[in-house]
């Protein structure tokens, strides 16, 4: 199912990301753009996201809380 319509990402490219090693959000939003146009998939995005976490998670027999929101180096510097 496409996701984000503005940048056709879908459920499968989220999971394939947190299969590959993308556990944060941001992140996620930084590799594939998703819910960074016009926003309306946010919800939807974020649910995907998490649900493949736990699973990716559960694969590999970790328990998974939401991640922390990690806060990149260069805003730290301008601050």
């Amino acid at each position: 199912m496409i996701v984000c319509l503005c940048h056709r990402v879908s459920d499968r490219d989220i999971r394939r990301s947190v299969a590959d090693g993308v556990h944060n959000f941001d992140v996620l939003q930084d590799e594939t753009q998703v819910a960074s146009a016009c926003g309306s998939c946010h919800d939807c995005a974020r649910e995907v996201f998490d649900e493949a976490l736990r699973a990716c998670a559960a694969a590999h027999g970790v328990t998974c809380s939401t991640p922390a929101r990690v806060i990149p180096i260069a805003r730290l510097a301008a601050a």
